[in-house]
């Protein structure tokens, strides 16, 4: 298991929870970061933050700061 912050373009994985119970990870859980839920990494900004992901059929633009938080099981 991985933080997003460190997947690759293009990498899928399935979120399975967050490094800490934050205000920022209960407001990501708001927007649809979900344990259980499918997740695509599609692009970086130019500078590499923010990131870009989906779930479902949402693409949500997260800092990698927030990023960071959510745990990911990556698919090979």
């Amino acid at each position: 298991m991985t933080p997003l912050s460190n997947m690759s373009p293009g990498q899928r994985g399935i979120i399975t929870g967050f490094t800490d119970e934050s205000r920022v990870s209960r407001r990501l859980l708001e927007m649809g970061v979900v344990p259980g839920r499918s997740v695509v990494y599609l692009r970086d900004a130019p500078l590499r933050d923010p990131m870009e992901i989906q779930i479902g059929s949402c693409c949500l633009s997260l800092r990698r700061s927030e990023a960071a938080l959510v745990i990911v099981n990556p698919e090979r």
